[in-house]
């Protein structure tokens, strides 16, 4: 009579016959994780989370100017204007007129830009509470015969609350000339509309993006970890 071919075992029969609890002396001998260069990590990502974070709190004015009216709102002569009527249109779309003191101001550069800058002060207008007009020279016109203009059409903000291109305007003019940036002093950045904010945006939303990405694989390395 031919023989019986012996049957192999079930994945079953071989889980009942070994115990649940025996600990393979393979696996005993791999090496501990990685647990400094998994902390090293956890500590990066938290970093760039906090600083993505910390960038888009910074950027938000920038960005709350980009959503703003794009009509102009009169606050008419700076010289005559009110502290209400200034502080009502703090980053805000303005239009303004006003003689500007071009012997007291500023002048400045930008990277990848043509165009010079001057930060010049509203005649007229107390110390304290004083209002600076930021204007753009086209290339080839500055010279000694250049005159700022009268009228402007820009943002209006405080020093203590301008954006990351205008920071440490109000120290640079201190330095450079005698005069003294109250706390009530505001800023207008002529030529400045709305639009113009809309580079902020979209450094907001990457930002964000960026912390919720490092937020989403430090939750999954402490729950490897768990």
């Amino acid at each position: 009579m031919p023989r019986e071919s012996p049957s192999l075992p079930s994945a079953l029969e071989l889980g009942g016959a070994l115990p649940v609890d025996d600990i393979d002396p393979d696996l005993v001998t791999l090496p501990d994780p990685p647990r400094a260069a998994r902390r090293l990590a956890s500590v990066v990502l938290a970093a760039g989370s906090v600083a993505a974070v910390a960038m888009a709190f910074l950027l938000r004015g920038d960005v709350l100017y980009a959503l703003s009216a794009t009509t102009p709102s009169s606050v008419g002569d700076l010289r005559t204007a009110t502290d209400a009527t200034l502080a009502a249109h703090d980053n805000g779309f303005v239009r303004a007129e006003g003689l500007l003191g071009a012997a007291g101001g500023i002048r400045y550069e930008r990277p990848l830009r043509d165009s010079t800058f001057r930060a010049l002060p509203v005649v007229g207008r107390p110390e304290d509470d004083g209002v600076w007009v930021e204007v753009r020279v086209p290339p080839g016109q500055e010279s000694g015969r250049w005159e700022p203009p009268r009228s402007f059409v820009g943002r209006l903000l405080r020093f203590d609350s301008v954006g990351l291109r205008h920071r440490g305007i109000a120290r640079a003019i201190e330095e450079a000339t005698p005069a003294r940036v109250g706390r009530g002093s505001f800023l207008l950045i002529d030529g400045e509309d709305p639009d113009h904010g809309r580079w902020a945006a979209v450094l907001v939303v990457m930002f964000l993006g960026i912390a919720a990405y490092n937020a989403i694989g430090l939750g999954r390395i402490v729950r490897s970890v768990k």
